[in-house]
């Protein structure tokens, strides 16, 4: 699967943020594609340790999910507000990936 463009990128980002916003308890399944997801890592991916966590994921599509979770919040710390935006909604994808595995038999 290849990662999404940046204009799909921050166009389902704005999707995503908007409907966890009008919910009250959003659920953790209300997250990115995962082509969002990996467009989100390949926009983000650089030679740092956390950005090489993220060009790692965008190009194989797999991640320890406490290392991707880190070189997220690492990376928010340098990011515009759209990108920080863009890694919350990574993490939320993270997030539904552990649920996702957690209540599958």
């Amino acid at each position: 699967m290849s990662p999404a463009s940046a204009l799909t990128v921050m166009g389902e980002v704005a999707d995503v943020l908007d409907h966890r916003s009008t919910t009250g308890r959003p659920s953790v399944t209300t997250a990115v594609s995962d082509r969002v997801a990996l467009g989100i890592a390949d926009m983000f991916r650089s030679t740092t340790p956390s950005g090489q966590v993220l060009e790692r994921f965008a190009r194989t599509g797999t991640a320890d999910s406490a290392a991707l979770i880190e070189a997220c919040r690492v990376e928010q710390g340098y990011a515009s507000a759209e990108g920080h935006a863009a890694l919350y909604c990574l993490i939320g994808w993270v997030h539904k990936q552990r649920h996702r595995a957690a209540t599958t038999p």
